[in-house]
């Protein structure tokens, strides 16, 4: 048994606490930083959902970890001269795996403040580069170059976690765990997100085009390790809105559907010309957009820009109860929907999407995660 104590639990009157394996080492190494007990809460579930979209896209993969969902998820495609603006990336070519992280991250920035960071790839200089400069708890990856620790190692005088994932470990077949002194098992969850989970089409639009597939993917997995319920939108390889850990399912349509609208309306023009102090602190910087896209911009020029935003997909975690989903997720520009389906309003669900000409899979597989 090899184990690795922790400053302390989830707060910190939750003493004693660590990490430990009951057979053999442990598949992962600290190079910096102390993490913590949600530390690495974070950076085991964001790795499997990166390793997890990686294997399915072949595709460099990156998430933005906050409280043991993802605020974002993206594949590495290159960064658009608007994309650029928005995310704030630096000049010049960029990595994969940077762009990956870079457009993780933006999908929700006020939601990334803090975050766990996890990438499929080794980091690079570019990737590390970016990750200084943001405010955020730590990495996970299977490897570092020289240069990108060197980089992270100096983040916080030394305090950046920085965790080192052997990429070949498989977990055991069974896991546990205890609540309230009881313990709990049942089989981890391989369950494998590949495009033959998307076969199954059930509404009289049938066309489902490369990008529509690779974003439900996206959306598949990252619903696989997000707290339930939960509802992902998704476009062009990168999260729009994650809806987390709701009691309702038209309450997690909505919440992600709000971020989706908000991750758009970034990409006004007002909004991309406002004027801000150039030595304005990042987080400052991202409250401040916000605040001017809650205030600044009218109801009106609101709507017409959301207006505009079309070709999204949207995955939810469990069927779909009712049409009302459906109906929100217009609002935010979905043609796109996969679900598990098995609701007996399925009919109506489906009635619905075709009223809007929609393209909807039924996966048959529910995707519940806590």
């Amino acid at each position: 048994m090899t184990e690795l104590e922790l400053k302390y639990g989830c707060n910190p009157n939750q003493k004693p606490a660590r990490i430990f394996m009951e057979r053999g080492e442990l598949p992962l190494e600290v190079l910096s930083g102390r993490p913590g007990y949600i530390n690495f809460m974070d950076a085991l579930n964001s790795w499997q959902l990166v390793k997890a979209l990686k294997k399915a896209t072949g595709l460099p993969a990156a998430a933005s970890f906050k409280h043991v969902s993802p605020a974002g998820a993206a594949l590495g495609l290159p960064l658009s001269d608007t994309e650029r603006r928005v995310f704030f990336a630096p000049e010049g070519d960029l990595s994969p795996i940077a762009c990956a992280y870079i457009r993780a991250r933006g999908s929700d920035r006020l939601c990334s403040f803090g975050d766990w960071a996890a990438l499929s790839d080794p980091c690079d200089e570019d990737t590390a580069r970016f990750l200084s400069a943001e405010v955020s708890d730590g990495v996970i990856a299977p490897g570092y170059t020289e240069k990108a620790l060197e980089i992270l190692k100096a983040k916080r005088k030394g305090g950046y976690n920085v965790v080192r994932i052997d990429p070949d470990y498989q977990p055991a077949p069974i896991e546990r765990r205890s609540i309230f002194g009881i313990t709990f098992e049942q089989g981890y969850n391989d369950l494998s997100i590949n495009e033959s989970m998307l076969e199954n089409i059930v509404t009289q639009n049938r066309d489902l085009p490369l990008q529509a597939r690779h974003d439900m993917l996206l959306a598949l997995i990252t619903l696989k390790y997000t707290q339930s319920n939960s509802v992902c939108y998704v476009k062009d390889g990168q999260t729009l809105g994650v809806g987390a850990g709701q009691q309702s399912r038209i309450h997690c349509t909505r919440l992600a559907g709000n971020k989706a609208d908000i991750w758009w309306l970034r990409r006004h023009p007002k909004v991309l010309d406002l004027a801000l102090p150039a030595d304005i602190r990042r987080p400052d910087r991202d409250n401040a957009i916000d605040d001017f896209i809650a205030g600044g911009l009218t109801r009106e020029e609101k709507a017409e820009w959301i207006a505009g935003l079309s070709g999204v997909t949207l995955g939810s975690d469990a069927f779909f109860p009712f049409g009302d989903n459906v109906e929100r997720a217009r609002q935010s520009g979905v043609q796109y929907i996969v679900q598990p389906g098995g609701s007996i309003r399925d009919g109506q669900v489906i009635e619905t999407a075709d009223k809007y000409g929609m393209v909807m899979a039924f996966t048959g597989m529910r995707l519940f995660h806590h």
